[in-house]
Parts: structure tokens; C-alpha cells; sequence
């Protein structure tokens, strides 16, 4: 088995109650990390921090909305508090909602903002300190989206370009302290992004079958696929890595609109 260098190591992961935030949370603390697990809906939370308990792990259940900058503040002190340092930063927690130039509310737009690209600047510059200290690394869970153009999700695309962005220029400036910024960018990944966003499970089903065929690979991702990326950029083996935004997308991002 690869080593990876991450026991004994320190993680906030946000959007940590589903999808790539869970799967991701499970496998470092699979890998002997002490993980605080963020996000707004507490059940799931404590579901998925009683099994890495379970598991004989250490984790830390944090329900917080991280739009919220004294939430967000607070889940990050309670983490460092408890673990007594941060190596690790996950940024997963996102909003998919549809709508174009059109139609797009500002509301909407808002709040898309706000949680897929404003509270990943604020979790990483609440982070900053800690991970100076133990020259650690964050990665973001940006989206083919962020690369490429696709109608009818124009703020998702916006934010997601953002989050590349952000990445690039935050790991150019947090460099020189050892600090490395990574993003990984899936195509469709089996969640409940696009439910949470409003779409039923009948039309959910017809969307899955669709990207089969939007996916040169003929499937789409899983969540454990997404959370090996994300533990390779976190660990030692990508010691020489940053500044990246890693496609996982099945060639996604290679093809043209359909």
C-alpha cells in the first residue's frame, strides 16, 4: 500500500455531511488524520463523524454555514482548538443552481457566490496562519465548470472559474511559506449537488444517463475517485505541486457542448 505521509496529520473538511466533502473526510481519517467535518446539516454530520469514530478515528463534527464569516471563524478555531494544529484544508462544500444570462436572479447569483467562491476565500485566509506553521496545503473542489463553458449554469460556471483563480493566485502568493494551494475540477460526480439544487429524482436519472454520453469515458465519477485526487495533493507525494487545477472528469473537459 502507498504511503502517503498523512498520519498524524490535521484536516478541516467542508461540505463534509455528502457526496466528495464525505468520501473524502472518511478516507484521511482512513489514513490516521485527525478530521473536523464542516457543514450546515448536522444528522448527516454526526452520521459520518460516528463512523470514522467507528472506524477507530478521530473526527470532530462542526455544524456551520460557512457563508457565515463568524461561523466560519468559530468551526476553525473549535478544529484548531481541539486538534492543535491545521495541515489540511478541503474546501467541498458548493450550490449548483440552473438558470442563464436571462434568468438568473440576482439572489440566485448571490448566493451561489457567496458559497461556492466566497467562503472558500474566507475558510483559506481563516487557514493561513495554521498552515504557515505546518507549511500545509489546501485543495478546492472547484468543476469542469471552471474550465469550460456549459449553458444554463452560468453563476455555477462563474464561481467555479473563480475557485481556479483563486487557487492559482493564492498558491503563487502562500509559496514561499511552504504553503500549497491545489484544486481538482470533476465532471459529473454521483451526488446530491444537482438535487440539492432543486432537480427531482426523475429528471436527475435522465441527467445521469445523458452524461454518459457527454463523458468520452461513457460514465461518470464517484465520490471515492474525487477524494484519492484530493488525498494525493494533500499528501507528500505531491510535495512539488501546486498551483494546479487537476481535471477528474472523464474527458469532459475535452469535448465540445451536446
Amino acid at each position: 500500500m502507498l504511503d502517503l505521509g498523512l498520519k498524524g496529520k490535521a484536516a478541516l473538511v467542508t461540505g463534509a455531511s455528502s457526496g466528495i466533502g464525505r468520501q473524502t473526510a472518511l478516507r484521511l481519517a482512513g489514513e490516521g488524520v485527525r478530521v473536523a467535518l464542516v457543514a450546515r446539516r448536522s444528522d448527516e454530520l454526526r452520521a459520518a463523524a460516528a463512523e470514522i469514530h467507528a472506524a477507530g478515528g478521530e473526527a470532530l463534527a462542526l455544524a456551520a454555514d460557512v457563508v457565515l464569516p463568524a461561523e466560519a471563524e468559530g468551526c476553525m478555531r473549535e478544529a484548531v482548538a481541539a486538534f492543535g494544529r491545521l495541515d489540511i484544508l478541503v474546501n467541498a462544500a458548493g450550490l449548483l443552481q440552473g438558470g442563464d444570462i436571462e434568468s438568473t436572479t440576482l439572489e440566485a447569483w448571490d448566493r451561489t457566490m457567496d458559497l461556492n467562491l466566497r467562503s472558500v476565500f474566507v475558510m483559506m485566509q481563516l487557514a493561513v496562519p495554521y498552515l504557515v506553521e505546518t507549511r500545509g496545503c489546501v485543495v478546492n473542489v472547484s468543476s469542469v465548470n471552471g474550465l469550460r463553458s456549459f449553458p444554463n449554469v452560468l453563476a455555477y460556471c462563474v464561481s467555479k472559474a473563480g475557485v481556479d483563480q483563486l487557487t492559482r493566485c493564492s498558491a503563487l502568493e502562500l509559496a514561499a511559506h511552504g504553503v500549497r494551494v491545489n484544486a481538482i475540477n470533476p465532471g459529473v460526480t454521483r451526488t446530491n449537488l444537482h438535487r440539492s439544487g432543486g432537480m427531482d429524482e426523475e429528471a436527475y436519472a435522465r441527467f445521469l444517463e445523458h452524461s454518459r454520453t457527454t463523458h468520452p469515458l461513457g460514465r461518470i465519477g464517484e465520490p471515492d475517485e474525487a477524494a484519492d485526487l484530493i488525498l494525493f495533493l494533500a499528501s507528500e507525494r505531491a510535495a512539488w505541486i501546486t498551483g494546479t487545477t487537476v481535471s477528474l472528469d472523464g474527458g469532459r473537459g475535452q469535448t465540445c457542448a451536446r
